[in-house]
């Protein structure tokens, strides 16, 4: 198998192609021959310092380090205890460090039974290939973290990101939710094609000012960072949720300890519960992913650099 890895946790030591041997899976496990992977920030987080780049380290397998976490491809093994996923199945998924896998930027990849999800005919492999890490994330801040009611009332602070587009949308497909999304001007026209019945532009002023004139929210959800979490549990109906995204640092970590106690942290862990409401929804066509960018993985450091940018409003697609 050929991954992009770095040979060891230097910093600054570029991805290279690798080859490695080919694994084979395990009772529980299934291997997937990858076309597609989705980009995301916690990538190159990984790569650089902070508290992803630590835990990575104790958790991940040795080097050569294989980031990455979304994909797309065809099963070609499975292991005995793998029942709802055969051979010639098209799955989209993510890798976890936390069960000692490697990356996605690989051709191949070997992940549980309970990391996939099967594809839709009429899901092309791109948009499949960017689910995992957005999907999770915007399921999580609906549904468990969220708890968003049918019928409720969403405020989405950086709408027109890879995940506040999938927020807004699923708020809209699973909870029949009104939403009111934060975006600059120049993104409008994409947000409110999302299906928002209230816009705020950021760049005309304190947009939580602005949104103190719609509250109260049954869910804020926090996509861009760097809002006061006091200022967005201030915006809830009694028994809402602020759920933060975007946010890193150490004040993150406390946020969810301060009265009274409406502040969560997402971590969008890519299991097959929290992806089936994404593929579901895309299968009915009721939201899609937007591909902005797509490079061989080979390119992956250039996807590193325009996804630092912070100003894409759609996925960069690395195909094998």
């Amino acid at each position: 198998m050929k991954v992009m890895g770095q040979k060891s946790w230097a910093k600054g030591e570029p991805l290279e192609l690798i080859e490695l041997p080919d694994p084979a899976p395990k009772a529980d496990e299934l291997r997937v021959r990858v076309r597609t992977i989705g980009v995301n920030p916690v990538d190159w987080k990984m790569r650089q310092q902070g508290p992803l780049r630590l835990a990575a380290r104790f958790i991940a397998p040795p080097p050569p380090v294989v980031v990455g976490v979304d994909f797309m491809g065809t099963v070609d093994a499975v292991g005995s205890d793998v029942r709802d996923v055969a051979v010639g199945d098209r799955v989209a998924g993510g890798t976890m460090f936390s069960r000692g896998q490697r990356g996605s930027y690989a051709d191949t990849v070997i992940v549980r039974g309970d990391q996939v999800v099967k594809v839709p005919h009429n899901v092309d492999d791109d948009v499949a290939g960017a689910t995992a890490v957005a999907g999770a994330t915007a399921t999580l801040s609906l549904r468990e973290l969220g708890r968003c009611p049918k019928g409720g009332r969403v405020l989405v602070l950086g709408a027109s990101g890879g995940v506040g587009q999938l927020v807004v949308r699923l708020a809209i497909h699973m909870c029949q939710a009104s939403v009111v999304g934060v975006c600059s001007k120049k993104n409008e026209t994409l947000v409110r094609g999302l299906g928002c019945d209230d816009l705020i532009d950021y760049g005309a002023g304190d947009p939580l000012r602005a949104a103190k004139a719609m509250a109260p929210f049954d869910v804020v959800v926090d996509c861009a960072g760097g809002y006061s979490g006091s200022a967005c549990r201030g915006l809830l109906k009694d028994g809402g949720r602020h759920v933060m995204v975007a946010a890193e640092g150490p004040s993150a970590l406390f946020q969810p300890l301060a009265p009274p106690w409406s502040s969560k942290l997402v971590l969008g862990m890519p299991l097959s519960k929290n992806l089936q409401p994404v593929m579901d929804a895309m299968a009915a066509g009721a939201l899609t992913i937007p591909v902005v960018e797509r490079l061989p993985l080979a390119e992956a450091e250039r996807a590193h650099e325009l996804s630092k940018s912070m100003r894409m409003t759609g996925k960069i697609i690395l195909f094998t």
